[in-house]
């Protein structure tokens, strides 16, 4: 059993002992926690935004942090079956003073989280989280009285809010698309991006939506992480009915990711550089993505007379990075597009818009527009870590191993060697050590992450 406090929520897997799993008890005590934190920052009413993805525990943990908000006085929206971005657009929408998202996002189906938000709709600072923390570990929360307590409110509007929101975009061109005539196919590992990607397809005017993996049993048929390896189903899907190009989103469809027409991998390093060049054609202007991103936005982006920004790892802190150089769009390598035109958010549905937009208004084949980019490649590997492991003191051990590169210790430890790189980072959401690395060609970005893998496992 594995349960991980951090300053962006509580992540762990289902069941087990009070502090050793996601436990009822840790669910009830979290989100009185941050509850209790937004009625102290708050005078008068306080309102929470509540939806979650269509994993197994959702609708559990769902009834376990609704009442337990009512409990401590909080009124709640609930949207039920939602994805991440959607709650992040309905918390301003509702003038709510914050929202959780229940979802373990990429992470197998026996794991489940409580994401938060503040105001804005965007995930809380590290500050604002270290405090959540502080309040959870003091456990001295005080609940309302009967004449106090919450409301609960439902609202199944937000999928079309959502989806009317995108087709009103400038970028976004809904008539264009129509004409196209694409038949796509959809993978959405049967959780609520079955609900949500084929309705935005219909909204925008595709002309053939191919469900695969689409119901919403929270039953993961494969790794729910879109990664080639996982996604063997779709590009057999694709090739047997011709359609022009798969989606792939995860459970909480924040990520996204492309098959081309002829079940080849887009890449989802690939899906913010397109997006992006299609964005900065049209709106010039600054970028931004996360250390563990290809370089290939940065040469886009350069391409275009605009300046590219890298920043650490995390939303949170890409969003600050937005935020400060005015950047037009930015993200994550992992498929995460956050558009500012919409919200601060990383959301899957804003980038099909764009992206078909991009694809139409191009009238190539997907592999012809994957092609028109840097042809890098990044190799995403990870070590599990033991229990008592230092890892800060390996992380260090590994950059004084390398003291002869460029080191950057913004956020673990990246190294250049020349044009290629390598970041080793401990992961916020996993006990592992992540270590992303990129080069001109697949093998070598292989051989690069193999040598540093066997550093990291000779100094542990």
């Amino acid at each position: 059993m594995t349960l991980i406090k951090s300053i962006s929520g509580i992540r762990g897997t289902i069941g087990g002992k009070t502090g050793e799993g996601l436990t009822p008890a840790d669910a009830v005590k979290f989100a009185a926690a941050y509850g209790t934190w937004l009625k102290n920052r708050n005078s008068g009413d306080v309102t929470i935004v509540i939806g979650r993805d269509a994993r197994l525990s959702g609708q559990m943990i769902s009834d376990l942090v609704v009442a337990t908000l009512q409990g401590v006085g909080i009124n709640v929206i609930n949207i039920g079956l939602s994805t991440t971005p959607t709650v992040e657009i309905a918390v301003p929408m509702e003038n709510a003073q914050g929202g959780i998202i229940i979802t373990a996002s990429h992470n197998p189906k026996q794991w489940n989280a409580l994401k938060l938000l503040n105001e804005k709709g965007e995930f809380i600072s590290a500050q604002d989280g270290a405090e959540v923390l502080e309040i959870a570990e003091a456990d001295s929360i005080d609940y309302a009285e009967v004449d106090d307590l919450g409301s609960l409110k439902h609202d199944d509007s937000y999928l079309m809010k959502h989806i009317d929101a995108i087709r009103n975009l400038n970028l976004v061109n809904v008539e264009l698309i129509r004409k196209s005539n694409f038949k796509v196919v959809v993978d959405a590992v049967n959780s609520s991006g079955g609900i949500y990607i084929p309705s935005l397809l219909h909204a925008l005017g595709v002309k053939e939506v191919v469900e695969l993996y689409c119901e919403p049993t929270g039953h993961f048929p494969h790794n729910p992480e879109p990664l080639p390896e996982n996604l063997t189903a779709i590009s057999e899907k694709i090739k047997e009915t011709g359609a022009n190009l798969g989606i792939v989103v995860d459970p909480d469809v924040d990520r996204l990711a492309f098959v081309n027409e002829d079940g080849s991998m887009f890449g989802e390093e690939y899906t913010l550089v397109a997006v992006s060049d299609y964005v900065l054609m049209n709106t010039p202007g600054n970028t931004v993505s996360n250390l563990s991103s290809t370089i290939s936005l940065r040469e886009v982006t350069e391409n275009h007379g605009c300046t590219y920004t890298a920043a650490a790892v995390g939303e949170v802190n890409v969003v600050n990075a937005m935020k400060a150089t005015n950047a037009v769009i930015g993200g994550e390598g992992n498929g995460g597009i956050i558009y500012p035109e919409l919200h601060y958010g990383r959301d899957a549905l804003v980038g099909v818009g764009l992206f078909l937009t991009h694809l139409a208004k191009m009238q190539m084949k997907m592999t012809e527009l994957r092609s028109m980019y840097p042809n890098y490649h990044i190799s995403k590997n990870k070590i599990e870590l033991e229990p008592g492991m230092d890892v800060d003191a390996i992380l260090e051990s590994v950059k004084n191993s390398y003291a002869e590169q460029e080191v950057d210790t913004t956020d673990g430890v990246k190294i250049y060697f020349g044009s290629e790189w390598a970041h080793l980072r401990k992961s916020n959401t996993e006990p592992i050590i992540r270590i992303y690395s990129e080069s001109a060609s697949e093998e070598k970005a292989n051989e690069l992450a193999h040598a540093i893998m066997d550093k990291i496992r000779s100094l542990a």
